[in-house]
């Protein structure tokens, strides 16, 4: 009897899982499905249907890689750097001028519209704003290969003592550090693996512990919007910071960085209110790792020198995207990188962002985006109203998208508005309007899928989605106040 229920038992749970995996297999294809049809309805309607006046060919089909990558960021049925990739093969398609011969059947005609040069698309694989990625990543790529991460944080959190309180300050003070010059992503995971030696002074029932983890991906969300490298929006951003507009890396960290100590401040005292920690003393111990001494001298020397040069290139005159070939030059010249090294690099990031660079690249050539700001009544509106409407959206929307998708949506849009709306330039015009939404987008962190270091964070299994939100939500607000504090005080000193 015994052996015919537990075979009834193995038949019914066989039977759970395939229902189970049929559904998740039957519920990805819908998703597919959907995705790929809304933007197709888009492509098939007449243009009279769309509310824009005197669309052109390219302008429709614009539209139509727009929804395309939206809807596929927003929902993700395909990895979102996989979204970019088909991003650039339909403008190559559908927009070059070496396109596909049968969508350019009619490119003589006047209502044909722009066709782009097929060069530029390809070249955003190229971007100076990818080449000052791949910098970053190879300064995150040296530390961590020879453990110098790990020694860093060793010798940074020492000073900060053996009280709770301070030992989580300083935590966050390194993971806010590491995340100005490399991956958020990589910062958090660093420290989350630095913090298990700390959470094991803990009590079990210490509301410290949750305390704790949501220090990480807080600083590390905050401390990546310091430099311009610090996280895939403000090297977004930077793209169309040029010109007359142009903020040089060390303006972006003179304005940013005091606003993101400001910030983590803020949030530090937020976590200890809401999560104090009950343990009086901690005592930290660490096991010695072994080091490469040729290999550390060399990094720490590029290290400081890269960075020593980010911040005085109004002495030197090199930008920051020449500046950030140095480290990948020394590293792979001296061998402290090899062949097999280049393939812990973010690829799937760079490629996101290059996606980003395209999709902006077809908006504005083929002249969608001045459409699209011409249709809106902004001149009806306050400007105070505009600068509101920009950086509520990107909060919004960056919590439940990629920060980087949200970046490449709205970005390119909202560059054009500041281009293009009569008097933003009593207020700082283009500049202050892109770094203000740039700087929002970056502070959403209510949800586990906001941003990765949330996701590495919740993955522990310490804190609940309830934990992020609470703080999140708080953060985000409190964020985007003093982000046209931080803008107006730096405007009226004429630092931008």
């Amino acid at each position: 009897m015994q052996a015919y229920f537990r075979q009834s038992f193995d038949f019914l749970h066989r039977r759970f899982n395939n229902l189970a995996f049929n559904f998740v297999a039957h519920t990805t294809t819908l998703k597919l499905i959907l995705c790929i049809a809304i933007p197709l309805l888009v492509w098939a309607m007449p243009s009279s249907w769309i509310p824009l006046d005197n669309l052109t060919v390219t302008q429709h089909r614009a539209i139509f890689i727009f929804t395309f990558a939206a809807i596929f960021w927003i929902m993700e049925p395909v990895p979102i750097f996989a979204t970019s990739i088909v991003v650039i093969l339909l403008e190559l398609v559908l927009l070059s001028d070496s396109g596909l011969a049968l969508a350019f059947l009619n490119k003589d005609s006047s209502m044909f519209g722009n066709i782009l040069n097929y060069r530029e698309i390809i070249g955003t694989f190229a971007s100076p704003i990818i080449i000052l990625f791949l910098g970053g990543f190879f300064l995150a790529i040296a530390a961590s290969k020879y453990n110098l991460d790990c020694a860093m944080a060793r010798t940074f959190i020492k000073p900060f003592g053996c009280r709770p309180k301070w030992v989580m300050l300083g935590i966050m003070s390194i993971t806010a550090v590491f995340s100005m010059f490399m991956s958020n992503t990589a910062a958090t995971a660093m420290m989350l693996s630095i913090l298990v030696p700390v959470l094991a002074c803990l009590d079990k029932e210490d509301k410290g512990r949750i305390g704790f983890v949501l220090s990480v991906p807080l600083a590390a969300n905050i401390g990546g919007i310091g430099t311009p490298i610090g996280t895939p929006p403000n090297a977004i951003a930077m793209k169309y910071l040029i010109g007359d507009n142009s903020i040089s890396f060390s303006t972006w960290m003179i304005m940013c960085v005091p606003f993101a100590l400001l910030l983590m401040l803020c949030g530090w005292l937020l976590i200890l209110y809401l999560y104090p920690p009950t343990t009086k003393k901690i005592e930290l111990k660490f096991k010695a790792t072994k080091q490469n001494k040729r290999a550390s001298i060399i990094i720490y020397s590029t290290f400081a020198v890269t960075v020593a040069l980010w911040l005085t290139d109004f002495l030197h005159g090199m930008n920051s995207y020449i500046i950030a070939l140095i480290p990948v030059a020394v590293f792979l010249c001296l061998q402290v990188i090899n062949k097999d090294d280049l393939k812990n690099i973010s690829w799937d990031v760079l490629w996101l962002v290059s996606g980003g660079i395209a999709l902006g690249l077809a908006l504005d050539a083929t002249g969608l985006a001045a459409v699209i700001v011409n249709s809106i009544p902004f001149g009806n509106m306050s400007l105070a109203i505009i600068f509101l409407l920009a950086a509520i959206t990107g909060l919004l929307i960056a919590n439940f998208m990629s920060h980087t998708a949200t970046a490449n949506l709205l970005i390119p849009i909202i560059a054009v508005i500041g281009t293009t709306v009569p008097g933003l330039e009593a207020y700082g015009g283009e500049k202050v309007l892109l770094v203000s939404t740039t700087l929002a987008i970056s502070l959403s962190m209510s949800l586990p899928i906001s941003t990765p270091p949330n996701a590495l964070a919740f993955s522990t299994g310490l804190i609940q989605t309830k934990h992020l939100a609470g703080m999140g939500i708080f953060m985000g607000l409190l964020g985007t106040a003093l982000v046209f504090l931080m803008l107006y005080c730096t405007t009226s000193l004429g630092i931008i």
